[in-house]
């Protein structure tokens, strides 16, 4: 069970089959039962699509923009953290990476870890910290062995950005923490996944829908992309993880861990229509702009509230969750299923009143509205300097071929490429007087800009 085709077989028949014991007085054997039709309630009972309602309502009706929604996710989770205070304490910062004992006084004691220090881009370098153990053994091409525990990632992250980001992801993936090798301290932080099934930019790019088992050989996806600050405002430090990203290192280390042979890059914006500029403009060759995606869907309900509506859901599915536990964005497609459950509930029941049909009414009306807050996101693309990825991806051809651009996708090249528009950028802030100095993280009372 070693081939890419054997592991295929056996996720396929997972899918299929469950093993069940199979029991008789004197002995027990495991046998493969083929799955019956996962099965799903259509509606529940009147206090019970009450209550999910309300949930819903009283989660939805205050936000008035994606910012509003974003923000108090993040706070929530913030909240849920012991509170820091400002003392002078000692921090062994050992658990992370390598350093010395240090006394600081800040308002969170992660703050050492991440840069803050004037340095001229034309001095910095850097190393590709890897997460997991599984990268304990390797080698990395611009050091000996780099690994961290993905909690301590998870922990960090966590810190300075402003999304919700999901602890155990479904999938392969690959998580790099990325340091500034003189001070050691931390400049940011990337997360690889396989890509969405759909996307409207790729489609129109591609000229239509392509084969999934063809795309999916060639195709890894950016869900983190995000800077430590200052260092992301300071130095185009998103410009910077991007193009580590568009990398031959990456695309080498994504086939090894992906088990593909990787050939296109994709990631989109954190917005779109909010902002007509992203982080990923102005990387021309590496990185292009594609196009937006399409906007209209529910923001998701975060974990606290998620999961108190799901449990409730499942008890009353006869105590099975709402989608198999092996679906892909279970998350989504149980917040969907509950979604229609409460809207079959709520008037399709013969027993219920001109009261219920007003919730209804209210229930459609706020989640329309929920639903008008996501916006376009920016898509880009990299290809890795081949020169027929569109060709490969729709069978037309099946080798894929290097362009006139491949070597500027080599380490050392991308880095270079971002020192020059770093300096510009450190020198313009120099010269205006607006460097910044402050570590900023995602505490309960600090206000810190959302939007990058």
């Amino acid at each position: 069970m070693d081939s890419k085709e054997d592991k295929k077989a056996l996720r396929r028949a997972k899918r299929t089959f469950e093993i069940v014991d199979l029991v008789s007085p004197s002995w027990t054997i495991q046998v493969p039962k083929k799955r019956g039709p996962h099965k799903v309630i259509p509606y529940v009972g009147d206090k019970e699509a009450l209550w999910a309602a309300d949930r819903f309502i009283e989660y939805f009706e205050n936000f008035t923009s994606i910012e509003d929604y974003l923000r108090y996710v993040k706070t929530e989770l913030v909240r849920k953290k012991p509170p820091e205070k400002k003392v002078e304490k000692t921090v062994n910062l050992d658990s992370f990476f390598a350093y010395d004992e240090k006394t600081v006084e800040s308002d969170h004691p992660l703050c050492e870890q991440f840069l803050n220090e004037d340095i001229h881009p034309e001095d910095m370098e850097f190393d590709i910290y890897y997460v997991g153990d599984r990268f304990s053994s390797e080698k990395s091409e611009l050091r000996e062995t780099l690994h961290v525990d993905q909690n301590e990632f998870n922990v960090k992250l966590d810190a300075v950005s402003s999304h919700n980001n999901e602890g155990n992801i479904p999938g392969r993936e690959m998580r790099w923490v990325i340091k500034e090798r003189n001070t050691q301290k931390i400049v940011g932080f990337i997360r690889f996944g396989s890509p969405t099934i759909n996307s409207k930019p790729r489609n129109l790019w591609l000229g239509r829908a392509p084969d999934l088992s063809i795309f999916n050989r060639h195709a890894a996806m950016g869900f983190v992309i995000v800077p430590s600050q200052p260092f992301g405002y300071n130095y185009l430090g998103g410009k910077l993880l991007a193009l580590l990203c568009c990398s031959h290192l990456a695309r080498e280390k994504l086939n090894k861990v992906f088990e593909k042979d990787i050939a296109l890059f994709e990631t989109t914006s954190l917005y779109g229509s909010t902002t007509d500029a992203s982080q990923y403009d102005g990387l021309k060759p590496f990185m292009r702009y594609k196009g937006l995606t399409e906007s209209k869907f529910l923001p998701l309900l975060h974990d606290t509230k998620f999961h108190e509506l799901h449990d409730k859901f499942t008890e009353w599915n006869a105590n099975s969750p709402l989608t198999e536990t092996w679906a892909s964005s279970k998350k989504m497609k149980r917040q969907a299923k509950m979604v229609s459950i409460i809207r079959n509930s709520l008037s399709g029941n013969k027993k219920l009143g001109v009261m219920d049909h007003e919730r209804l009414q209210e229930f459609n009306r706020v989640l329309e509205l929920a639903g008008g807050l996501t916006q376009k996101k920016r898509t880009y693309f990299c290809e890795y300097g081949y020169s027929n990825v569109r060709e490969v991806i729709l069978g037309e051809q099946k080798e894929l071929l290097r362009g006139p651009n491949w070597d500027k996708h080599e380490l050392e090249n991308v880095i270079k490429w971002w020192k020059k528009k770093a300096t510009k950028r450190y020198e313009k802030l120099k010269a205006e007087g607006r460097f910044r100095t402050k570590v900023e993280l995602w505490t309960d009372d600090d206000d810190i800009q959302i939007i990058r």
